[in-house]
């Protein structure tokens, strides 16, 4: 089992920055790939980014390539995306997921890849 946590979100300008943060639980924790959703409000949840277990590969959503970045620290037991210049219509719950890191790399930007997941963090951008 892993437990997830999110945290990092508010309410930020248009243009602005955020960094999230997913704090795992879990000696295992390393053995997982990572990846961050989002849903906003009366929307499907979409897939953001993903990184591999041992963070050699990043996987990005065309909406936020260039603009996000995402990261871990095993050490930490810590996910970080970090979300630069961003755009009303990146409001959403963020949340972070987690699933075995036996998981092709292919299948890690549907949602249904992963069963472990936060709660989420609220992310909200103002014009």
């Amino acid at each position: 089992q892993v437990q997830l946590v999110e945290s990092g979100g508010g309410l930020v300008q248009a243009g602005g920055s955020l960094r999230l943060s997913c704090a795992t639980s879990g000696r295992t924790y390393s053995n997982y790939h990572m990846g961050w959703f989002r849903q906003a409000p009366g929307k499907e949840r979409e897939f953001v980014a993903a990184i591999s277990w041992l963070g050699s590969r990043t996987y990005y959503a065309d909406s936020v390539k260039g603009r996000f970045t995402i990261s871990r620290d095993n050490a930490k037991n810590t996910v970080y995306l970090q979300m630069n210049n961003l755009k009303p219509e990146d409001t959403a719950v963020y949340s972070c997921a987690a699933v075995s890191a036996s998981t092709d790399y292919t299948r890690l930007s549907n949602q249904r890849s992963y069963n472990y997941w936060g709660q989420g963090t609220q992310v909200t951008v103002s014009s």
